[in-house]
């Protein structure tokens, strides 16, 4: 057993410590390590994890000792292994000690994912530092040569499961306050602020098929209670707009968003973390891409859907590529929409093909630790 410290600075609330948390949760949980988990925010940790304290300054939870990372560093003995997320910094004074000590240290800078090219070529690549360290980039990634992605061991198991068990579902959705329509389609939105909402919210309206809306509580709120006319929703509250059922649903703990997916035919996403299981839910999906300065976003957004939509027809590219540009771009998503119908089923079976590829490859963790073994 090998001790980990893993460093996390709450940058958009959600996504970067959403990652971390699952993943010392699995290194602890599945590979024995005693793993620490560092972070700055623990107000929106807790809305991940209810059970969490938000004022502890150290908690053992899943067998990981939460810790806050306090602005006055204290003395602490660095772990064998040390992964600074997402282009977060680590204390100097840690670094010092590291620096410092005699026994050898694993420090490692977790990337955000992209499926850019250059990854490959990148990844697991050493960074000189001050004081006689090296620092190793790791990149998760959808190709051979790439860090791969974030997967518990049993959790395509469970996924097939629950989705085969429509018993289970709709006691999920019920104890969510959710009864699902009979034929219709049951949708999920996870999403950044997007003045294209608007336009798709009355393309499903006027769908001839029905559409059920779930949405967590999260940015996009704004633009639905815009569309709506109704400016105080809440969760548990629903509303009818020709053929779609809106319906506001509480921010959940991440179980329990996993299983939301599962539940959906389409899930639109954000980020990083709800992205990855959405695609290991295959279903199809709608990813909000974080933006960046420069448009430098697009590049990963065209990235993605070039290796995902390799194993589409090119109708079916097309669609879901217009559909994807067009709510990233914030217009034109209507109309994209439209042209989704007539390829829906060859798109729910690529998700199903697309996921069980990338799990036929090593997750993130496992990859991690096989990175640790041979530094060893």
């Amino acid at each position: 057993m090998a001790k980990w410290d893993i460093f996390c600075s709450v940058v958009d609330n959600y996504g970067d410590i959403g990652v971390t948390w699952r993943l010392a949760r699995q290194l602890a949980g599945e590979h024995g390590h005693a793993v620490r988990l560092w972070v700055d925010e623990l107000a929106a940790f807790v809305r991940l994890c209810p059970e969490a304290s938000a004022t502890a300054e150290r908690q053992q939870l899943s067998g990981v000792e939460l810790c806050r990372w306090p602005t006055i560093w204290p003395a602490v003995e660095p772990a064998e292994v040390v992964i600074e997320a997402f282009a977060c910094h680590l204390p100097p004074a840690y670094i010092e000690a590291m620096a410092a000590s005699t026994a050898r240290r694993l420090w490692l800078n977790l990337e955000y994912l992209s499926a850019e090219d250059w990854v490959a070529g990148c990844h697991g690549l050493p960074s000189p530092q001050a004081g006689g360290l090296r620092k190793f980039f790791f990149f998760p990634g959808f190709v051979d040569g790439t860090g791969g992605l974030l997967r518990e061991g049993d959790l395509l198991a469970r996924r097939r499961a629950f989705q085969a068990d429509s018993a289970a579902q709709q006691a999920f959705l019920q104890r969510l306050g959710v009864t699902r329509q009979a034929h219709a389609r049951l949708i999920s939105l996870f999403a950044y602020e997007n003045p294209g909402l608007a336009g798709w919210l009355q393309a499903l309206a006027d769908d001839p098929q029905a559409s059920q809306l779930l949405v967590p509580q999260g940015r996009i709120l704004g633009d639905l209670q815009a569309w709506l006319g109704d400016g105080d929703l809440a969760p548990g509250d629903r509303r009818q707009r020709g053929n779609l059922q809106v319906q506001v649903l509480p921010f959940m703990a991440q179980d329990d968003y996993d299983r939301l997916l599962w539940c959906c035919d389409l899930n639109a996403v954000r980020g990083e973390d709800s992205f990855v299981r959405a695609q290991w839910a295959g279903r199809p999906l709608l990813w909000h891409i974080y933006r960046q300065e420069e448009g430098a976003h697009w590049d990963k957004l065209e990235a993605f859907l070039a290796l995902y939509g390799a194993g589409l027809s090119p109708a079916a590219a097309e669609a879901l590529g217009g559909f994807w540009r067009g709510w990233n771009a914030g217009a034109g998503t209507a109309e994209a929409w439209l042209a989704l119908p007539q390829v829906w089923q060859e798109l729910h079976e690529h998700a199903e093909r697309w996921c069980m590829d990338q799990a036929a490859r090593p997750d993130l963790a496992t990859a991690l630790e096989q990175f640790y073994r041979n530094w060893l």
